[in-house]
């Protein structure tokens, strides 16, 4: 919103504040522009009220400048203290007396062409009247304008508090303190679940002494409410419900339960509005505001903006709802294509996958390994870019497409990589994604010798780690490639190594070592350093610390983490490996 909207915004509070005024008036705003003229006040000007709002005061009134008008306004708002001037005007060949004060929306400036009284005794007589009876109006206009100014804050603070969330339960406990106490004594906050239960979840109270008398009553009242209560009534007929006065009889019939009326009487409920949040054309909650004797009766300003936060409110969280819907079901789908494991012969598999829980965004993370015709381990990880059901889509065919031309071909991991590019952008495929392959095998050679040969690329992918068995970590580096998906036509580089038995590899995506404010080559040396310190761990033990020490609750992108341990092959398989499971040949 440009400053001439704002200023438009503000007038249009002032107008209803100020309506059916006759007294000359304007408001000036901070950078001393119309922010409100009333037409009274534009005819003495000799201006239209479109002419002047938004315009600056200085340069529609040069004259004013260094004068006495000038002196007064700017003292006023400099000392906050009202002040009052007559003075001549000469472009308008008139005596005025204006009379300012600062609110909260701006210097209020009302104003008299004085010139008749300055002829006569009597119309100065009169005019005294008019300035008492204006400034009355002024001020109670200026209280309103206030209140207004305050309540499109508290609007605009809503807004942001509940879209900032996901998390419903969250969302509504935020609108439920803000609307405490500009707009009520205590409010509650009721929502209705997908299966049509109703939870009185939002909960806030001005005085701090009757927090815990609120929530014994709140605990209550959804198996006490009589179906005549605020809630009720608003569920089944979404319109706001208003009690001016609770007297003792309506809060008998409401909460008929004696022993729920006994927990309510510390609270002195004395008057009452509910309003339904109402998000496309679905009944998803609605919230009770309630005033204690002292306060009273919602005034007609209050009844107003809570009933424009409750749109606002309802939009909100039916949007939150969805985005909740939308990650939980991409969470599933992604859950549901990363397949366990294969364990063949002595070598020891263990998978993690952990989804992001700071925001709503599931990634496109996977692992995956598969046997080859000719015995050898294919593993692979990778990262799709993007999020929520369209990354977990993506990733389901990259993955496809991985295992079926390395099951086909049989070939060196990067002329893998490059025909999964290439079959990607050839198949119109719209994703991009990080991996990286490796392949495992061994001869009898290098089985007698304990050791076995891995072949590797990588495609935009972080290295792997493998800790040795005397508990070095060594980073497996390659030259990498792009990501798959542009159509890379150069070629693309592998690495070759030897692993000796009881070592083991990690492969693994940035989630794990990537945070906020923390370089890169930090994160993975506190991987490192964990590896380094968990030789004595079993596999399951040591994918277990990775997450809990480098991770945590707080997880800000997805990870997923396949650990490989080899064990040697002339001796039975170790029990804590599981057993060996290869792939059906059935599918």
């Amino acid at each position: 919103m440009g400053r001439d909207d704002a200023a438009l915004v503000r007038g249009d509070l002032l107008l209803e504040a100020v309506e059916g005024m006759d007294r000359p008036l304007f408001v000036l705003d901070e950078d001393w522009l119309f922010a409100y003229v009333n037409p009274a006040g534009a005819r003495v000007l000799h201006r239209t009220v479109g002419e002047l709002l938004g315009r600056g005061i200085w340069v529609e009134f040069p004259e004013a400048v260094g004068g006495p008008f000038e002196q007064l306004y700017r003292s006023v708002r400099r000392t906050g203290r009202a002040d009052s001037t007559e003075a001549w005007f000469e472009p308008l060949q008139k005596w005025f007396r204006a009379d300012a004060f600062l609110t909260g929306a701006g210097l209020v400036v009302s104003y008299d062409d004085v010139t008749a009284r300055r002829r006569a005794d009597d119309e100065r007589v009169a005019a005294v009247a008019a300035r008492e009876q204006a400034a009355a109006e002024a001020a109670r206009a200026g209280r309103e304008a206030e209140e207004a100014a305050r309540h499109l804050m508290l609007l605009g603070d809503i807004n942001l508090a509940m879209t900032s969330t996901y998390d419903t339960d969250e969302a509504v406990q935020r609108f439920a303190e803000r609307v405490v106490p500009e707009l009520a004594d205590w409010c509650i906050v009721s929502v209705i679940d997908p299966d049509g239960t109703r939870r009185d979840v939002g909960r806030a109270h001005r005085d701090p002494a009757l927090v815990a008398d609120m929530h014994r009553y709140a605990d209550l009242r959804v198996a006490t409410n009589d179906v005549t209560a605020p809630v009720p009534r608003m569920l089944r007929e979404p319109e706001p419900v208003v009690y001016a006065e609770l007297t003792p009889e309506i809060v008998e019939s409401m909460v008929p339960d004696a022993a729920a009326r006994e927990v309510l009487a510390p609270l002195r409920p004395a008057a009452a509005a509910g309003f339904p949040l109402l998000a496309r054309g679905e009944v998803i909650g609605g919230f009770t505001l309630v005033n204690g004797p002292e306060r009273g009766a919602h005034t007609p300003a209050e009844l107003r903006t809570a009933q424009i936060a409750s749109r606002r409110a309802a939009l909100a969280l039916d949007n939150a709802r969805l985005v909740s819907l939308n990650h939980q079901v991409a969470e599933r789908l992604q859950l549901s294509l990363l397949s366990p494991p294969v364990q063949p012969d002595n070598l020891e598999l263990v998978v993690r996958y952990r989804p992001a829980t700071q925001g709503i965004s599931i990634g496109g993370d996977w692992y995956d390994a598969f046997l080859q015709p000719d015995g050898d381990t294919v593993l692979v990880i990778g990262d799709v870019m993007g999020h929520d059901i369209e990354a977990a889509a993506a990733m389901g065919q990259i993955k496809t497409l991985v295992r079926a031309i390395a099951f086909d071909r049989q070939e060196e991991p990067a002329g893998l990589l490059a025909r999964v590019d290439h079959a990607l952008v050839g198949l119109a495929v719209p994703a991009m994604a990080t991996a990286m392959v490796c392949r495992m095998e061994q001869d009898e050679p290098e089985r007698a010798a304990g050791v076995r040969r891995l072949h590797w690329a990588s495609a935009g992918h972080p290295d792997a780690m493998l800790l040795m068995p005397d508990g070095r970590v060594e980073d497996l580096t390659v030259p990498v490639g792009p990501p798959l998906g542009i159509g890379w036509l150069g070629a693309r580089s592998g690495g070759e190594a030897l692993l000796p038995d009881d070592s083991t590899l990690v492969l693994f995506t940035d989630g794990l070592f990537e945070r906020r404010g923390l370089p890169l080559d930090d994160g993975r040396a506190q991987v490192r350093a964990l590896l380094e310190s968990s030789g004595g761990l079993t596999l399951t033990e040591l994918c277990d610390r990775l997450l809990t020490e480098m991770v945590g609750e707080g997880v800000e992108d997805d990870v997923a983490v396949l650990a490989v341990r080899m064990h040697p092959g002339d001796v039975e398989r170790p029990a804590e490996a599981g057993p060996e499971v290869l792939p059906s040949p059935f599918g």
